[in-house]
């Protein structure tokens, strides 16, 4: 059976990892391997049942795959017989996926239950793991303690990881959301620490500690009967080491060995950020074009937004309000319709994902506010303001030229005086006279 384990930065249930989830459970034996949900990294919100509903339905829609839930969320009050059922869940199945919460959390429920081994059971003899944002974090031998630090203002410090990443190392520590750009003007790289954080973090580290980065949006799947690893999605993989960095771009297939001996001589000759396109070494099991596109996006909509490559949702906010207020200019109704209802495709699409950022209600906004513009488009009407007055402003100046003619200019002013007056401005000119809307009358 194929032995995968995809680590992914975040993005874990948007749009933009359907088709790696999609490679993965299509590697696995069966049309519908057994695949089980570990809620444990947020079994302590409130809205746990909530999240695991979303994730559940995006594997439905967006892939045809039922996921079952493992309750597993905190092992003191669980009831027995329910944690034996999620222990037994995790136990039959082909693909387990974990994802947003705490890891320090996850890590003191799961230590108390048989779930590091059957998670290293997937990668020695067969099966997926899929673990992405707070359950990427337990993955190695170290743990960043994010709630603790980032929220809670602690000194920076490692936990003890699930170490499953022997075949990388024994001293690796993955950090995902590794571009976070939240903070804006403060730093929040590498899940929320900070340059500054993670060089004390380093520190700490033993002398062949090193550090994974996956950005956001971004996965590495790591094949272990190929022993390769890839890199996909819209960001880049990055194997740090005493603040030193090599960067690998999607797309990048390279050998696991490779990537454990780059750690290893990772020395102050090495450039501070060093991207490498990389060639694939060994043909992997999964199908790798599958993987390689980030979900299906164009060039433009992986860019990003404010630094950030992870907000996608933000990028195609602000492409359709733009194409909205052309349409809206040009009295393109049909146009404005049509962007409308991809604007309300977007939503639902990224509704499903877990981790619900202020993206999606800016989204929500920009679409209540483009049904308040068709509003008063359809008060005023879509046609152009000079097509339906024409034929009244032409019979009108007709009159003025005919009493211009009889000389009755008293009655050609009057007439010119009206017409200006309903926002028509009118000008004489060697070559006749000509008419148009006032800037305030044509809107």
């Amino acid at each position: 059976m194929t032995r995968i384990l995809a680590i992914l930065g975040s993005g874990e249930t948007a749009p933009t990892m359907v088709k790696t989830h999609r490679a993965i459970f299509d590697s696995l034996k069966g049309a519908q391997p057994p695949a089980v949900l570990l809620d444990t990294p947020y079994g302590f919100q409130a809205n746990a049942s909530d999240i695991s509903a979303r994730a559940v339905d995006y594997f439905a829609t967006s892939l045809g795959r039922r996921v079952d839930v493992a309750e597993l969320r905190d092992v003191s009050r669980d009831d027995p017989l329910r944690r034996q059922e999620a222990i037994a869940r995790i136990g039959a199945a082909q693909w387990v996926f974990a994802g947003p919460g705490s890891p320090s959390y996850a890590l003191r429920q799961w230590d108390q239950t048989d779930v590091p081994g059957l998670l290293t059971d997937k990668l020695t003899h067969g099966g997926a793991v899929v673990f992405a944002s707070a359950a990427a974090l337990t993955l190695g031998r170290y743990t960043v303690p994010v709630y603790e630090i980032y929220k809670v203002g602690e000194e920076p410090k490692w936990l003890d990881g699930l170490n499953l990443l022997d075949f990388l190392g024994h001293e690796v520590a993955v950090i995902p959301h590794y571009d976070n750009a939240e903070g804006g003007n403060h730093d929040t790289r590498f899940c929320y620490l900070g340059e500054q954080r993670l060089c004390r973090l380093e520190s700490q580290m033993g002398p062949d500690g090193w550090v994974l980065g996956i950005d956001e949006h971004t996965g590495c799947v790591m094949d272990l009967d190929a022993g390769s690893a890839t890199v996909v999605g819209n960001g880049t993989l990055t194997v740090r080491k005493s603040g030193k960095s090599q960067v690998f771009d999607s797309g990048t297939v390279i050998s696991i060995a490779d990537l454990a001996k780059m750690a290893a001589t990772l020395d102050s000759h090495t450039p501070k950020s060093q991207t490498t396109s990389g060639s694939p070494e060994d043909a992997a099991t999964i199908d790798v074009g599958a993987l390689g596109s980030p979900g299906g996006l164009s060039g433009d909509d992986r860019e990003g937004t404010d630094g950030q490559r992870g907000d996608i949702l933000a990028g195609d906010t602000r492409r359709l309000e733009t194409a909205f207020d052309s349409c809206i200019a040009d009295r393109d109704v049909d146009g404005a319709v049509r962007t409308l209802l991809e604007l309300d495709d977007t939503i639902v699409a990224w509704s499903a994902d877990t981790i619900q950022s202020a993206s999606l209600s800016r989204a929500r906004a920009a679409m209540r506010r483009m049904v308040v513009r068709l509003g008063d488009l359809a008060r005023t009407g879509a046609r152009d303001p000079r097509d339906v007055v024409g034929g009244f402003v032409e019979a009108l100046l007709a009159e003025r030229a005919a009493a211009r003619s009889d000389r009755r200019y008293a009655d050609a002013d009057r007439v010119r005086d009206a017409i200006v007056a309903n926002g028509i401005e009118v000008r004489d000119t060697p070559d006749g006279t000509l008419w148009d809307m006032r800037a305030d009358q044509g809107e």
